[in-house]
């Protein structure tokens, strides 16, 4: 495999981030010098307006990006994902999400027809439940979701059900539980009425524990609360590929929705795990959903690399992690709605990119995917801003806005959001000098030795970079270009690292622990005797514990 770390291109870059280093150039100069920097930084595409001007990076630094994506041969991998290839190499499988939003794979032309039939499906559900038609045991009409899940199960589909809030059916409520903590489930079930609820459980094997201990004791509910075992069918639905499984379970085979495994767990919102959101929304909002993450698709599969918006953003992700040493990436959507897109953000990015072994087995040379965190704005204004503004470590960040509000009626509020968001991106950019907060301090009326006292508390580095991303609204199209603008952007990055985006054996390695130390638990000796010093320790200490009567 061509090393990435040892080409010349990357030498390259590295004397250019050197160079650019030592010339203490700042973004702010880059803009200066370049009064059309702005136009020529910026992308547009599906709805969303992507703003570059805010990176420290000039043009020799994005002809080399360029062309390192082109000594990747990136055009010819991404032509291989949407033909279906086998990009998943360890699975011996291709990676077709974009299958389920329209796109017809050259490798796998029998997946249109099954994905047609799987949405005509959820569509006919859909418009049960909507109408009425479905009834609970009692025949009162179903009023109350809750998706079982997790992982992509239910980070994704409860992500999107939160940002579309303003297309909600008022009549129905959704919620979803994930933990295998049974406060989560507990707490969920007070309250609810078996005879309006519906339960989604959505696990593509049907052996996801969390999943399946949520369900069976959702299902236990449901018959100590008056439902019965002959009518399970209709409070209980299910998403898998394993029918035999969730019929076992009590689920008719009519109401399982079928998965497949050319659709990873964290892209399977697009499919059947989708569900809920048809549910929550609509079935056009639903399809809204596909078309503007199939958009999306086009633009990154016809767009050359020095216009492809996904690419842009993956390409300053390597400069920054690999060139800059930034270990992090923070995402503030300033849109209360989009208040889970960053976990939801976390599992795309970190479980496709936590990897330290190349596809061909080899270690990985280069740092890989970087740490993604944050939350909505403007609350991380008043949390963790103090720490990108004058921190010790430089973190890129990702300002995600919405142009129109979904509550006219509020607009002036919106316009205080947008102004903070806009306000905080230059913040980072600008910052503020040391003389700058000197001659603050001093037109406040401290003295001169009060005035330098404090203003190197009050300086700011800045030079801070950062993407802006403007969508004109917040509805299904752009929320659709959104999610797949990100899920391009970190197949774009696997691809420059050399590694396998769709596999996830690092989370597997706690699945198959968990079971002795289930038992360890339990008070197996053996099992006990087997765990290293530390968990024995821990298991004992544990069990003495649960013995403890309790006199609150």
């Amino acid at each position: 495999m061509n090393r990435t770390s040892e080409t010349d291109v990357w030498g390259a870059l590295s004397v250019n981030q050197a160079r650019l280093a030592k010339s203490n150039i700042t973004i702010a100069d880059l803009l200066a010098l370049n009064p059309s920097r702005c136009d020529q930084m910026s992308l547009a595409c599906a709805g969303i307006l992507a703003d570059f001007s805010k990176h420290l990076v000039d043009d020799t630094c994005l002809e080399l990006l360029h062309k390192l994506a082109h000594e990747k041969a990136l055009p010819t991998a991404i032509r291989d994902l949407f033909d279906g290839q086998c990009i998943n190499n360890t699975e011996n499988r291709p990676a077709m999400h974009m299958a389920l939003r329209g796109h017809k794979p050259a490798n796998m032309p029998d997946v249109t027809q099954t994905v047609s039939d799987t949405l005509n499906k959820i569509e006919h559900f859909v418009a049960r439940i909507h109408s009425g038609a479905w009834t609970g045991y009692s025949g009162r009409p179903i009023r109350t979701l809750v998706n079982i899940g997790i992982g992509g199960s239910d980070l994704g589909p409860a992500m999107a059900c939160e940002a579309l809030g303003a297309f909600h059916n008022s009549a129905l409520r959704c919620v979803f539980v994930s933990n295998v903590d049974p406060a989560h489930m507990r707490r969920t079930l007070a309250g609810l009425d078996t005879e309006s609820t519906l339960f989604i459980v959505a696990s593509k094997t049907f052996t996801t524990l969390e999943t399946l201990c949520n369900a069976s004791l959702a299902r236990e509910w449901y018959l100590s609360e008056g439902g019965s075992a002959k009518d399970i069918h209709r409070h209980f639905v299910a998403v898998s590929s394993n029918i035999s499984a969730a019929s076992n379970f009590g689920i008719h085979p009519d109401n399982i929705f079928p998965m497949w495994d050319w659709v990873g767990g964290r892209y399977s919102l697009w499919s059947a795990i989708g569900l809920s959101i048809a549910l929550a929304t609509s079935m056009q909002t639903f399809r809204d959903l596909l078309a503007g993450a199939a958009e999306m698709d086009s633009h990154f599969l016809n767009s050359p690399v020095e216009q492809n918006m996904p690419v842009r953003m993956a390409l300053l992700g390597v400069w920054y992690r690999n060139f800059w040493r930034c270990g992090s990436h923070v995402v503030l959507p300033y849109a209360q709605d989009l208040h889970l897109l960053p976990s939801f953000l976390q599992q795309l990015e970190m479980e496709s990119l936590g990897k330290s072994v190349a596809k061909d087995g080899s270690a990985v040379l280069t740092d890989s995917g970087p740490v993604i965190w944050g939350s909505a704005g403007t609350n991380g204004q008043h949390s963790f801003h103090q720490l990108l503004h004058q921190g010790t470590s430089v973190i890129p960040a990702d300002f995600i806005a919405v142009a129109r509000s979904s509550w006219p009626q509020d607009a002036e509020q919106h316009q205080h959001l947008l102004a903070n968001c806009l306000a905080q991106s230059r913040a980072l950019m600008r910052g503020k000098s040391y003389q700058e907060a000197l001659a603050e301090n001093l037109k406040k009326g401290m003295t001169a030795e009060q005035a330098a006292a404090l203003a190197p508390h009050r300086q700011v580095a800045g030079n801070r970079p950062c993407t802006t991303l403007i969508l004109e609204t917040l509805d299904a199209r752009n929320l659709g270009a959104l999610i797949a603008l990100y899920e391009h952007k970190v197949f774009v990055q696997s691809v420059i690292w050399g590694i396998n985006a769709f596999d996830q054996w690092g989370v597997e390695i706690g699945k198959e622990l968990s079971g002795p130390m289930f038992k360890a638990l339990g008070g197996d000796e053996l099992a006990i005797d087997a765990l290293d010093a530390s968990s024995r320790w821990l298991t004992r200490h544990i069990g003495k514990l649960s013995k403890t009567p309790d006199h609150t």
